[in-house]
């Protein structure tokens, strides 16, 4: 009988479909896709892609994404219920509210956050090309930064650059405990502690190394260190284990006794529900035409700055 990853593998030839993976997905579903990243990596991918089927093992967001930036491919979401608290968090109601409160502001919003949100956004960013993308802001304007406050504390501190927060959060990211990672490092003096920046920031003052989830990839690559404190989704083990599979990883403790710094969005894709997608081309991102092109201009300043272009930037809001 066809195994469920047997059965993936028959339909992605089938279908000739390209499958994306985060990295917070499960090793299984990491070692059945055709690449493996972080939300900037996946969007790159699926814009680049040529096939005509994109399957995304990752959030909604991601995949309104990838239909953003390539409106005539089929995008499909193993379950499209696998959310994201930062998307939950900002409404585009509430966000539109914010927004018009500064109109002479440009508006960063991170990659994290829904298709409308994104459509009164001046430019996007994730956490790999969020530092590139705020220095290329003109110093002389004022900078709203959402919807993740701890990201948007931590860029605004490192690079000397005054933002107004919207006051969101990743439901995983701010679990980790300051108090217990402390005596964790005390513990193991020898471990580097790598840590993504959705962190609060009594966390991130134990660091040795913050950065997105591709970044804290590459240092345990690269490091000559043999042991990591690793505070972000568990998902990224997976790969780090792959490359220095005589590492010890260690995760960062979260508060209380549960294991809650693990993505619930994350794990509710399964091989089942890939190879379903696959077989039935259902669930599909759909936007509306509209909502995807006021969309898109935020994404492709993203883009544009990632790869050294120049933009040009709004005066004023309008909306």
């Amino acid at each position: 009988m066809e195994t469920a990853r047997e059965k993936v593998k028959r339909l992605k030839a089938e279908r000739d479909a390209l499958i994306l993976a985060h990295f917070y997905e499960d090793g299984a579903i990491q070692d059945v896709a055709d690449h493996v990243g972080d939300s900037l990596q996946l969007a790159e991918f699926g814009q680049n892609a040529s096939n005509p089927v994109i399957l995304l093992a990752g959030v909604v967001f991601m995949g309104e994404s990838v239909k953003i930036l390539s409106p005539d491919k089929t995008v499909l979401i193993p379950d499209m219920n696998a959310g994201c608290s930062l998307v939950d968090h900002s409404p585009y109601p509430k966000y539109l509210e914010w927004r018009r409160q500064y109109p002479d502001a440009i508006c960063v919003t991170y990659v994290n956050s829904s298709a409308e949100v994104k459509s009164i956004t001046d430019v996007c960013v994730t956490s790999s090309n969020a530092e590139k993308i705020i220095n290329a802001i003109p110093k002389d304007r004022r900078i709203l930064f959402g919807p993740d406050k701890n990201l948007g504390r931590y860029l605004s501190k490192k690079l000397n650059r005054e933002m107004i927060l919207y006051p969101g959060s990743c439901q995983v990211h701010v679990l980790f405990e300051a108090r217990k990672l402390f005596e964790l490092k005390s513990a193991h003096p020898n471990a580097v502690v790598i840590a993504h920046p959705e962190c609060d920031e009594a966390v991130l003052q134990y660091a040795d190394v913050i950065g997105s989830t591709a970044r804290l990839l590459r240092e345990v690559k690269e490091s000559p260190a043999k042991e990591f404190i690793v505070a972000t989704e568990y998902g990224i083990f997976h790969q780090m284990q792959k490359a220095r599979p005589e590492a010890t990883l260690i995760q960062a403790p979260a508060q209380g006794a549960c294991a809650c710094n693990e993505c619930p969005y994350m794990k509710m894709n399964t091989m089942d529900k890939i190879a379903q997608a696959l077989e039935t081309l259902q669930p599909q991102v759909t936007l509306p035409p509209a909502l995807i092109d006021k969309s898109r201009a935020s994404l492709q300043r993203m883009m544009a700055i990632t790869h050294g272009k120049p933009v040009t930037w709004p005066t004023h809001f309008n909306a």
